[in-house]
C-alpha cells in the first residue's frame, strides 16, 4: 500500500491574516493622524461664519414668515453686531489687510445703521438683509 501524498499546509491563510491585520492597523493609524491634525486647527473662524450665516438666515426667515417687527429683528441684528466685533480675532492673518478692514468696517456700519433705526416692516427688513448680504458677499469675493 502506498502512503497518500501529504501536502504541506497552505501559507495563503497566513498571508490573508497579515493583509487584514495590516489594513486594520493602517486604518487606525490614519484615523489617529487625522484626529491629531484636526485638533490643531483653529475652529473659531468657521464657527463665527456659521453663526453669522445662521443669524442672517433667521432674519430672512422672519421676513418670509411676515414677522418683521422690531422685537423680531433687533435680537438678530444685535447678535450679528456683537459677532462682527470678533472678525479681526477670527482672521488674524488678515488683520492688517486694508481690504479686510474696509469690509469689516462696512459690515459693522451696516449693522450700526440697522440698530440705530431698526426695520419696522418687511420692506425695511428686506433692505437691511440685502445690505448685510451684499457686505458678506463682497468680503467673501475678496477672501474666500
Amino acid at each position: 500500500m502506498t502512503d497518500p501524498v501529504v501536502r504541506p499546509p497552505s501559507k495563503s491563510g497566513r498571508y490573508l491574516f497579515v493583509l487584514i491585520a495590516g489594513l486594520l492597523i493602517g486604518a487606525v493609524i490614519t484615523v489617529m493622524g487625522m484626529r491629531a491634525l484636526q485638533a490643531r486647527q483653529d475652529h473659531f473662524p468657521g464657527s463665527l461664519m456659521t453663526v453669522m450665516a445662521k443669524q442672517a438666515q433667521l432674519l430672512g426667515e422672519s421676513q418670509k414668515q411676515n414677522r418683521c417687527t422690531i422685537n423680531d429683528t433687533t435680537p438678530r441684528l444685535q447678535t450679528l453686531r456683537a459677532l462682527s466685533n470678533d472678525l479681526k480675532a477670527a482672521f488674524p492673518s488678515l488683520r492688517d489687510d486694508q481690504r479686510f478692514q474696509l469690509h469689516a468696517s462696512r459690515f459693522r456700519a451696516t449693522l450700526n445703521d440697522a440698530l440705530a433705526k431698526p426695520p419696522a416692516d418687511c420692506a425695511a427688513l428686506a433692505a437691511v438683509a440685502q445690505k448685510i448680504g451684499n457686505d458678506c458677499k463682497a468680503c467673501h469675493q475678496d477672501f474666500k
